[in-house]
């Protein structure tokens, strides 16, 4: 492990807000953040990433490596599922181990764009187009993991079936999180192209404002998944275990994707990143609603009690260090 770049990524404005968060609940400090405050900042840095996103987007087009790269997330969203859910399986029911295996194999908005920041303090470039992979990996896990029930679990009334599978599917594809994306990613694409006056107007409210946003954000995260450490309790060890050793592999993985692509440093770090993250809000979300038969004190505190924290704080620059020895020609 590069303990450089640990340093770089701990001693930086949104991780150490994200301690800050973090020691209030393990000092019992009184600080709390009104509950609407996080839904507000978490709609803007989608808004926010989506359009700047969709101006590159423009700038770049969709030639060179931007579909083999889309479409290697798309995948990567599909299988990752697969291989958690085989390794959940030694230990946990099918309905535990596909809710699980569906949070791990999609993203998490904030690890991606605290990775982007990280880029930036080191002064590595990276493409716009990456936000597409970002929003279109968020989808196919969700629906791999009511698949995994489907087909793995016993039967259930099929009535029943067929109102979760529509209700899932729906979940999966007009999500908040993946809906806003999106479509902030088309209308800068659009406004690149047709309006540029529109772009120097946004400016301001998609650029300067960006990264105190993430701070205040991150300090909330770190309230909530302090909170969320008591419940790991009940998780018992393997999935405490998985809950580190998983985004480690999957790491792995999308470096080797990232080297047989030939990204560049800074896309690879981020495909990398979205391939070792775990989604705490879309997935549970669908989750609790179609399949309550597994424990969301599983699914939850391990992807925010502790995957999220270990990936912003250690598994950003230890998934740079990858990249950095194992693509050495991006190098």
């Amino acid at each position: 492990m590069d303990t450089s770049l640990v340093l770089q990524n701990v001693l930086t404005p949104p991780v150490l807000f994200f301690f800050l968060g973090a020691l209030a609940v393990l000092f019992h400090s009184d600080l709390e953040i009104p509950a609407p405050l996080p839904k507000l900042f978490s709609l803007y840095l989608l808004l926010a990433i989506g359009f700047k996103g969709g101006l590159e987007l423009q700038q770049s087009g969709l030639g060179g490596k931007v579909i083999p790269t889309v479409g290697a997330a798309v995948i990567m969203s599909l299988v990752i599922p697969l291989i958690c859910f085989l390794v959940l399986r030694l230990k946990l029911d099918v309905f535990n181990s596909a809710a699980i295996a569906a949070a791990y194999g999609s993203i998490s908005a904030v690890t991606f764009i605290t990775a982007e920041s990280f880029l930036e303090n080191l002064n590595i470039s990276f493409d716009g187009f990456m936000v597409a992979a970002l929003a279109l990996m968020e989808s196919p896990a969700i629906i791999i993991g009511l698949l995994l029930v489907k087909f793995a679990a016993p039967k259930r009334k099929s009535q029943s079936r067929k109102m979760r599978i529509t209700g899932i599917l729906h979940e999966a594809i007009l999500n908040g999180s993946a809906y806003l994306l999106v479509g902030s990613l088309i209308i800068g694409f659009i406004t690149a192209s047709n309006n540029p006056d529109a772009v120097v107007k946004m400016q301001p409210f998609t650029g300067k404002l960006f990264y105190g946003a993430e701070c205040f954000f991150l300090l909330d995260m770190g309230i909530v998944a302090a909170q969320r450490l008591p419940s790991l309790k009940k998780a018992g060890s393997f999935l405490i275990s998985f809950a580190i050793a998983m985004p480690l592999f999957n790491a792995f993985l999308g470096v080797l994707v990232a080297r047989a692509l030939n990204l560049e440093p800074g896309n690879a770090l981020l495909f990398v990143v979205l391939c070792a993250s775990a989604s705490y809000l879309a997935v549970p979300a669908a989750m609790r609603m179609t399949v309550p038969e597994a424990k969301s004190s599983y699914y939850i505190s391990t992807t925010l009690g502790l995957t999220f924290p270990f990936n912003i704080i250690l598994g950003i620059p230890v998934y740079m260090g990858m990249v950095n020895k194992m693509i050495p020609l991006a190098t």
